[in-house]
């Protein structure tokens, strides 16, 4: 999520689906893999919606002043870059990338929260990198 506002709504609305769930939790998986289902299922849900607007606002533009030094403004821009480059990616490998090397989701842990085989996850992950570095080479040009 690029806002943070829209980020804790969809926070809010996965815990409450958690815990009307819990009772009907079977415990054949494990329970992150469980809630990150639940969180996969409401991210999925919300992308038909538009995005809400950026504001100046936004955590990442906080303390931060043109006359930030060189170095954290190069990693601003790219940090910019590469979320605006992630948003772009199809939602398959947009959910892959983020749990994976954001949020440290384990292959494993990822194939069966997805219910999809393991090398599938890793064919994601490979091939959304791929994208990525197209898209980043291809801004840059």
């Amino acid at each position: 999520m690029q806002n943070r506002s829209r980020a804790e709504d969809l926070a809010q609305d996965v815990f409450l689906r958690v815990h009307r769930g819990l009772p009907y939790f079977r415990g054949e998986a494990r329970l992150s893999t469980w809630i990150y289902r639940i969180v996969a299922n409401v991210c999925v849900h919300d992308r038909g919606r538009p995005p809400p607007p950026l504001s100046l606002d936004d955590e990442r533009m906080r303390g931060r002043s043109p006359a930030a030094s060189d170095r954290q403004f190069g990693d601003l821009e790219l940090r910019d870059r590469l979320e605006k480059a992630i948003a772009r990616l199809p939602s398959n490998y947009r959910l892959v990338v983020a749990a994976h090397y954001l949020e440290g989701v384990q292959y494993e842990e990822l194939a069966e929260a997805l219910a999809l085989p393991l090398g599938t996850v890793k064919t994601q992950l490979h091939r959304a990198k791929q994208q990525l570095r197209r898209m980043l080479e291809t801004d840059l040009r």
